[in-house]
């Protein structure tokens, strides 16, 4: 069994931002020239995540939507009294109580193993920030 670790950086530029990564992700299974394995995709931060969905504009927007409703920025949060990074981010890590960190996905061949109507989304949930760290462990034969 081997394991390689990648980094995907990105920037961020909407409060909430979801992102398809699919392809990079893809991108690496296929540079790691292993044959058969599973990739662990993580987001290394507590407001961002990482989510398997479908991928359709009118649904992209109607689940940033649905992520603004359910916890408004401007609620009455204890966490934005005296934020760490001065950052009034309480809705995003209450967000993030619905959501993964990780997701790990089999592949097989040199390909992701997801459903037809599968994507794998990175989801900003406190931006715009400059530089934001997904790892991937790639494990396989």
């Amino acid at each position: 069994m081997q394991y390689i670790l990648k980094t995907i950086t990105r920037q961020t530029a909407k409060p909430i931002e979801i992102i398809d990564i699919t392809d990079e992700v893809s991108e690496a299974v296929t540079s790691s020239a292993l044959d058969a394995g599973q990739v662990t995709v993580i987001s290394q931060h507590t407001t961002a995540f990482v989510n398997i969905n479908e991928k359709e504009e009118r649904l992209i927007e109607d689940m940033e939507t649905f992520l603004k409703r359910f916890a408004p920025k401007d609620g009455n949060y204890q966490h934005n009294l005296n934020p760490i990074d001065g950052r009034h981010n309480a809705h995003s890590h209450l967000l993030g109580l619905l959501m993964n960190s990780s997701e790990t996905i089999p592949f097989a061949k040199g390909k992701l193993m997801l459903g037809q109507w599968q994507s794998l989304f990175f989801v900003e949930l406190d931006g715009p920030r400059q530089e934001r760290n997904i790892l991937l462990q790639i494990s396989g034969i």
